[in-house]
């Protein structure tokens, strides 16, 4: 009898250690997939969208002496109360982090998807690849200038075109529902402009920026 009951627990035992292992490896598996992209994207098209970006992105840095760690990638053809504003790892393939982002209003009293223009005064977001440039306290606390660096946002820096946060902007997605307007600007959170901050700062080499849609 006391065979059988010993037999029996270490049958119980075997089962449960088999069980546990099982699910470590499954755990271990997952905190592997998500530690490859530390921000998840479910859009397979986006995210191969943003790949693709970035591999240019990747080869533009690399000729051009500019951070090739890790860019800011900005896909305006997201909606506005989406996370649309994506810290790219270059040298894993994977999305550091992600936030909101405003577009420019273009001087209409609100304009619910992205519209671009680069002349002067005219309150659109630009696209093309920015240079990120030096940190100031603007009106709305840290800042950074952003130098346009193709024909479509050369006015950049003549048109005080800026990275730096507001307020209004959510610190999460609030989609369906939008976010504020810029005046052209790539606006963020609060919470954001700090996280960005700490990378910026720390980088020996300018940083790539890029608005595309």
């Amino acid at each position: 009898m006391k065979k059988i009951l010993l037999f029996t627990l270490l049958f119980i035992l075997a089962f449960v250690g088999v069980y546990y292992a099982a699910s470590l490896n499954t755990n271990f598996n997952a905190t592997r997939s998500c530690k490859k992209f530390a921000i998840r994207i479910s859009d397979k098209d986006e995210l191969n969208k943003l790949n693709s970006f970035a591999a240019q992105a990747k080869i533009f840095a690399a000729e051009n002496s500019y951070n090739t760690g890790f860019c800011f990638l900005l896909d305006m053809s997201l909606p506005g109360g989406q996370n649309r504003f994506f810290v790219y790892d270059l040298d894993r393939d994977s999305i550091l982090n992600a936030g909101l982002v405003a577009h420019g209003s273009c001087n209409t009293r609100f304009l619910e998807k992205a519209a671009f223009s680069n002349q002067p005064g005219c309150g659109c977001s630009a696209k093309g690849k920015y240079k990120v440039g030096y940190r100031y306290n603007g009106r709305f606390g840290i800042a950074y200038k952003l130098y346009g660096l193709d024909k479509s946002n050369s006015n950049a820096f003549d048109r005080n075109i800026v990275l730096h946060s507001y307020y209004l902007v959510p610190e999460k997605e609030v989609k369906p529902f939008p976010i504020c307007n810029s005046l052209g600007c790539a606006m963020v959170s609060d919470g954001f402009i700090k996280q960005l901050a700490l990378k910026i700062d720390a980088s020996q080499q300018p940083i790539l920026l890029w608005i595309f849609e």
